[in-house]
């Protein structure tokens, strides 16, 4: 109970008094930069007042002092009379102030000094002063307007050049000035703490083996210079995008413990001639000094590219760079202790002179996960998500053949995204297939209204599905829908038992013969003139896969030839002009010729096998109206009912 007594209000004024001198004495959290910069600028504003104002404080403190006390004010009027009566003896005027002091002749030492306010113009009162033949000056207050006009100018002379040098810091912050353009840009690190080790990466044993023992260089090198051993100057990271590249180079800077440099390939190459060169011999420089060290550099095919691949021959800005960089890595001095670690995807475009042994001794390999890759690397990335128990991440890793490390971690991401969006505590295996669905296909668009468009795309999935569920050399079904997802309006999902590192020449038939199976379903049930476009990527693919095999693989009546490489890049290298082709007409006609007859006879088949299963294909697109998605399971245990079970149900 709170007492409302005067005592007891009394007695907690020292109390609050307390609190406050702590209040006070608390350290005082230090301010922003802008914030600093802010309340400079205030005080050069408040400086020409303060300045200004403490003459005339100290002028009118010594006249209150001088006098005593408050001058008593006479009116304007009243002192007129008084000069005309001869009581005056003399008066001061300040025209600054337009004040005016009298003093009266019975005036007796110590009494205050009368003052009176004078108006704009004063013509009467002057006449009165001359004709009374009464003293009078002019005693003005010290004016500051000279010194003022001076504050202020130099004020505004100092904000210019204040404001002129944080623009400078700023420019040459940004783009480095004259003298610091061949410096190198590598971050370094004494001793690296990116927070990853190898056990935060899966999927890649092999390379981790590789590059631990990098790590074990650097840590123990008597054990291998014992023996006669050299360390390896440098390791090249060569795999797809997403594989894990630069996720092991930072687990080496982790596990090493030793200086790390890191840096990526474009930031050698500069407009300025010479700076990319410079900023190599720099940066080796640096690593000298802090040897045993690691330099990663990521995405070296900025830098490495193939020389004399350009139209205006090996001059340029970048051939320059990598002939420092080669003359760094092994040439006439040594660089001992030094390891390079180096990352791309693209190993096809390096120069050879890069890629030899004593720059770039060891080529590690980071490729696709398989299975078990795959599962590790889901391990690894559930470790702070909230799973519910009937998640199965090895059912998630045979669902993705084909996934890098990061299209992983983000499929886990969306299914975490989706969990929170449906206000669920765990994620579930509905989360995990809808995060798949629109990974690989895009955002689930709105379902269609079931109308003549509904049926003939129904038609056309349900081909796909049943003649990839007949042909035994074909992946298996994983589902069937109509849902929308990105540019598609339908999809049928295949999902292999296993990793396929070899492909045969009946599963690619295969492929081609379900891949054109959802045309032969337009044109066996609507007919040929009601076939649409829909089928347009299809088409593609097809013949794609029919040409490589009649000019790639072999697989054709042309025998074992391979008439066509894998890519035809331009400026790797090679003839710059386009590659020609090493075949003559009459075999080129020959390979069209091998094309038609493989795509002809799986449309063929495919058409044969709608024909044989029509009821089942009747069956199956209305149960895919009605529900939109079918399992994969479900679909096959419809197809393998007896005929007669099938006519029933429907």
């Amino acid at each position: 109970m709170k007492s409302n007594s005067p005592d007891s209000s009394l007695s907690q004024q020292p109390n609050q008094q307390s609190n406050l001198q702590k209040n006070l004495s608390l350290p005082i959290k230090p301010r922003t930069k802008s914030r600093k910069v802010w309340h400079l600028l205030a005080s050069f504003l408040l400086l020409p007042g303060v300045m200004l104002a403490a003459p005339s404080l100290e002028a009118m403190a010594q006249t209150s002092q001088s006098s005593g006390s408050k001058p008593p004010e006479l009116s304007y009027g009243k002192v007129l009379q008084s000069i005309d009566e001869g009581q005056v003896q003399r008066v001061e005027i300040d025209p600054v102030n337009k004040l005016a002091r009298v003093y009266l002749k019975d005036k007796k030492a110590g009494d205050p000094v009368p003052e009176i306010t004078l108006l704009d113009q004063n013509p009467e009162l002057i006449e009165k002063l001359r004709s009374n033949n009464v003293e009078f000056d002019v005693q003005p207050a010290p004016s500051n307007a000279a010194a003022l006009g001076l504050i202020l100018n130099i004020f505004w002379i100092l904000v210019f050049v204040f404001a002129i040098t944080i623009l400078l810091k700023r420019s040459s912050g940004g783009s480095g000035n004259a003298m610091n353009f061949g410096k190198s840009r590598a971050r370094f690190q004494m001793e690296a703490k990116t927070g990853i080790v190898f056990s935060d990466v899966a999927g890649i044993e092999e390379a981790k083996e590789e590059l631990g023992e990098v790590v074990t260089f650097l840590k123990q090198p008597e054990k291998f210079t014992a023996i006669g051993a050299k360390i390896p100057k440098g390791v090249l990271l060569v795999g797809p995008p997403g594989t894990g590249k630069t996720l092991l180079a930072k687990a080496i800077a982790g596990e090493a413990g030793v200086p790390f440099f890191s840096i990526s390939g474009s930031e050698f190459v500069e407009m300025f001639v010479g700076v990319g060169a410079s900023r190599v011999r720099d940066l080796f420089k640096k690593a000298k000094d802090n040897a045993p060290c690691l330099i990663f550099i990521d995405e070296i095919d900025a830098v490495g590219r193939q020389r004399g691949t350009g139209i205006g021959g090996g001059n340029d800005e970048r051939e320059q760079t990598l002939n420092q960089l080669l003359t760094e890595m092994d040439g006439f001095e040594g660089n001992t202790g030094i390891i390079v670690i180096a990352a791309t995807n693209r190993p096809d475009v390096l120069d050879t002179a890069l890629l030899r042994p004593g720059r770039f001794d060891r080529q590690v390999t980071v490729d696709y996960p398989d299975l078990k890759g795959r599962q590790g690397i889901l391990e690894v990335h559930a470790r702070n998500k909230k799973l519910a128990p009937d998640i199965s991440l090895e059912a998630i890793a045979r669902r993705t053949p084909g996934f890098t490390g990061a299209d992983l971690a983000n499929l886990l991401n969306e299914a975490a995204i989706l969990t929170a969006r449906r206000r669920k505590e765990a994620m579930t295996m509905a989360e995990v297939n809808d995060a798949i669905d629109r990974v690989v296909a895009g955002m689930e668009g709105t379902p269609l209204i079931d109308s003549k468009n509904k049926r003939l795309i129904a038609y056309h999935e349900i081909g796909h599905a049943i003649v990839g569920t007949m042909l035994k050399d074909h992946d298996p079904v994983q589902k069937v829908t109509l849902i929308p997802r990105g540019q598609a309006k339908g999809l049928t999902w295949f999902t292999p038992d296993e990793d396929q590192g070899l492909v045969t020449r009946n599963q690619i038939l295969a492929r081609i013969t379900a891949t054109l199976g959802g045309r032969a379903a337009e044109e066996e049930v609507f007919g040929d003139s009601e076939v649409t476009t829909g089928a347009g990527s299809d088409l593609q693919r097809v013949t794609s896969l029919a040409r490589q095999m009649v000019t790639r693989f072999g697989m054709s009546a042309l025998g074992p030839l391979s008439l066509e490489s894998q890519s035809s890049e331009v400026f790797l290298g090679g003839d710059w002009m386009g590659n020609k082709n090493e075949y003559s007409e009459e075999i080129a006609a020959q390979i069209d010729r091998e094309v038609r007859l493989i795509v002809n006879k799986c449309h063929e088949d495919s058409k044969r096998i709608l024909r044989e299963n029509r009821e089942v294909v009747d069956q199956l697109v209305e149960l895919l109206i009605e529900e939109e998605t079918i399992e994969g399971d479900r679909l096959r245990e419809i197809v393998e009912q007896p005929k007669d079970a099938v006519l029933v149900a429907k």
